[in-house]
């Protein structure tokens, strides 16, 4: 009976974005917003309740309509925030592949596989927050870690590159 030998792992990283809030601190937050909802709603009937009466002044009509958009923006800017922070990029190198696998803010998953052999790590210098790191194959680049700070990137792509040298090291031995 033949064993084979584990494939010896290079690089096995997780890219996430960084988050402000805890999920604890995010729940808090929310339940603040819905509670500020609640009021909001409270202070509309209050206004359509003097507005039907007679008693509201005319001038204070359009501030009916502004009642609780401020809340409603900060609502769906933490829910933007939320679902960009669902994130999730893994990248693993082995001496045979390197494999990426990406998971959207909505939880769809892409992956792809490139030989370690061929691919190649392309950062943007000078590194700028608008640089993009890629991990490159023949005519096709795979972004990643878009979400990274400068720093983090020029960080990641030292170790990418440093991985990709030392499993093909292991495939071809000088």
């Amino acid at each position: 009976m033949c064993q084979t030998r584990p494939e010896t792992i290079y690089l096995d990283a997780v890219l996430t974005p960084n988050s402000s809030l805890s999920p604890r601190g995010y729940g808090l937050v929310t339940g603040l917003i819905k509670a500020g909802i609640g009021f909001s709603v409270l202070m509309m009937a209050i206004s359509l309740w003097t507005m039907i009466e007679g008693s509201a002044a005319p001038m204070a009509l359009p501030v009916f309509g502004f009642f609780g958009l401020d809340i409603a923006a900060l609502w769906v800017a933490l829910r933007h925030i939320q679902t960009q922070n669902g994130q999730k990029t893994r990248v693993r190198i082995t001496a045979t592949k390197v494999t990426l696998n990406h998971r959207d803010g909505a939880g769809r998953e892409k992956q792809a596989e490139l030989p370690t052999a061929f691919a190649r790590v392309e950062l943007d210098e000078p590194v700028q927050p608008a640089s993009w790191l890629r991990i490159e194959y023949g005519q096709t680049a795979y972004v990643i870690g878009r979400f990274l700070t400068p720093k983090e990137r020029k960080s990641l792509a030292a170790r990418l590159r440093s991985a990709l040298i030392d499993a093909r090291s292991e495939r071809y031995p000088v």
